[in-house]
């Protein structure tokens, strides 16, 4: 998966547009009524998402697995906020805490021990009544069932690209251990139309 990411940001830089996703404006949007005043963004890639929240004066820490997304970050989008280059898998990588982290995507790319591990290691980095936000694909969207089946929902939508597909009962089975207070649908412009599913959990 590491390879197949950083082949794709070497082929085309800022791949995904300039734009912050629908989803960083949400969370920002959430973030400010809650108050966050720092925000850790795992899978920050060359930095979009990060610009709303920065951009409303909250204070941002990434981790990005691909050393060409963290280039172009500095480079083409004179990014300077920290980032620690590794795979979310391996986390954490400070032992901070964080009023809000905010993560697209990803976390349908681990399997299900990873999204586990995942979820508990961002879960201990928030402050107590914090807020995460994850945006996760939908088996709405209609590649759901393409490519090798690994498992249950869970296929290789291309190689070394794993993704995992959630529904209702898939999102609460994996995100109300760690304080699931809102589930909504969403449709991202920059993610092809595909329905993706916002999640929004808070810390006791």
């Amino acid at each position: 998966m590491t390879e197949f990411w950083e082949a794709a940001f070497k082929e085309k830089e800022s791949m995904w547009g300039l734009e912050p996703t629908l989803s960083a404006l949400l969370a920002r949007d959430t973030f400010a009524r809650a108050g966050v005043k720092n925000v850790l963004i795992p899978g920050v890639g060359y930095g979009r998402n990060a610009k709303p929240f920065l951009e409303h004066g909250m204070s941002v820490t990434g981790i990005e697995i691909s050393e060409s997304a963290i280039a172009l970050a500095r480079s083409q989008h004179v990014l300077q906020f920290p980032i620690h280059q590794g795979s979310v898998t391996d986390m954490p990588f400070d032992d901070r805490e964080y009023d809000g982290i905010f993560c697209f995507g990803l976390v349908y790319l681990l399997d299900a021990l990873g999204r586990e591990k995942f979820l508990r290691d961002c879960h201990r980095q928030l402050t107590p009544g914090g807020h995460m936000i994850f945006t996760v694909i939908s088996k709405k969207a209609s590649f759901y069932g393409q490519g090798p089946r690994l498992g249950e929902d869970w296929y290789e939508r291309a190689p070394n690209l794993p993704m995992y597909f959630y529904d209702a009962d898939s999102v609460k089975r994996e995100f109300e251990p760690f304080g699931l207070v809102e589930l909504s649908e969403i449709n991202e412009p920059s993610g092809g139309g595909a329905p993706f599913l916002h999640v929004v959990c808070r810390k006791a």
